[in-house]
Parts: structure tokens; sequence; C-alpha cells
């Protein structure tokens, strides 16, 4: 039997490669519909996310290296949550630089405080509720003066 979330781990996210599409939450499921064909179904972090149709492309591409045809659908209910990340994921984002949010955050967790990434500091700003890609927010510590994303919740 073929073990299609293995397969779809070997795919980081194009934006945060220290993380593959399965830690990231968005691979919803993923079966075989015959002995050549795989269904997956991702969840985009963000309806406008540019990285889905490289993720799209990627799934396809390292299906077809195996002789397996791959149709990809994207659904956007229910909406992705960072509730999805998994707990390994979390621990790769801090180490790499980008704030992880603690599960069920709620929509106000960006007016609170931010535990630094690099020092861990809770004595942060955000910079700007737009980070380097829509899914994240700049924050930048106030003791140790480091700039770091933070991720959103949904």
């Amino acid at each position: 039997m073929i073990d299609l979330i293995k397969i779809l781990s070997q795919i980081p996210d194009p934006e945060i490669p220290v993380i593959n599409i399965v830690e990231l939450g968005i691979v919803r499921e993923a079966k075989m519909v015959s002995e050549s064909e795989a269904e997956i179904i991702i969840t985009p972090t963000y309806s406008a996310c540019p990285a889905m149709y490289n993720i799209e492309e990627d799934i396809i591409k390292l299906f077809k290296e195996m002789g397996i045809t791959a149709k990809v659908i994207t659904v956007i209910s229910p909406p992705w949550t960072t509730d999805w990340i998994t707990d390994e994921a979390r621990e790769k984002l801090q180490v790499y630089g980008i704030t992880p949010p603690e599960k069920g955050a709620d929509e106000d967790h960006l007016n609170k405080p931010k535990p630094c990434a690099r020092c861990g500091s809770e004595n942060t700003k955000q910079i700007s509720r737009f980070g380097s890609t829509l899914c994240k927010a700049s924050y930048q510590c106030n003791d140790c003066l480091e700039p770091f994303d933070y991720f959103k919740c949904h």
C-alpha cells in the first residue's frame, strides 16, 4: 500500500522550506482512487496564497515521477487554521525564526504580546500586520532588537 502522506511530506512549503505541506496542515486528505491515480485535497493558509499554485505543481510532479497521476483539489471550507500546524512544525518554525501561535489562538491574538523568536522576550511590538507572506505579521523585539515573523491564525 502506498503511504500518500509520507510522499506528500517530501514537499516543502515554498515560502517556509523548513516545514512540509503536511506539517503545515494544508493537506486535508489524500487517497488512491485507482491503481495509478491519487486525489489530494489541500486548503490554503490564505484564500489568496500565491504558493498554492507551486504546491499543486510540486504534488503533481512528485507523483508523476512515481508513475501516479495526481488530481489536486483546493478547498477553502473549512478555512485553514494554525491549529492544523503540527507540534513538530511549530518547533521547526521557532528555530527558523518564526514565532508560531499557540493552539486555540483567536482573532484577537494579534493585539497580545508575542514572544521573540530569537530571545523569548515578550517585550515586543508589531511592525506590520503583514510580514514576508500574507500568513505572517512582522514584529520586533524591544530587548534584543531583532525583527521576527509571527504566524497569524484565522
